[in-house]
């Protein structure tokens, strides 16, 4: 297994957890979703298990890269506007 395909399954066994251990995010998550907290760990996780899947596999690993760069500036930009 090579490091793409390592880390699209790391991603996407992450976003699995969401659902698996749902308390273990609701520290990491209420912080930039304080309102309906549960249903953004849901979406989060749905989130990250697709991208994951999407950089394991060649044909779209491309996509699942700039899906993971979008995600992960709407993250950051959730958690710095809660800081505010």
């Amino acid at each position: 297994m090579g490091k793409h395909e390592r880390l699209g399954v790391g991603i996407a066994v992450t976003g699995v957890a969401h659902f698996i251990a749902p308390k273990l995010f609701v520290p990491i998550t209420k912080g930039a979703f304080p309102e309906d907290t549960g249903k953004w760990i849901k979406r989060n996780g749905a989130s990250e298990t697709a991208i994951g899947v999407a950089i394991a596999a060649p044909a779209t690993r491309k996509l699942g890269f700039a899906g993971l760069g979008v995600y992960s500036a709407w993250l950051g930009w959730r958690g710095a506007r809660a800081l505010r």
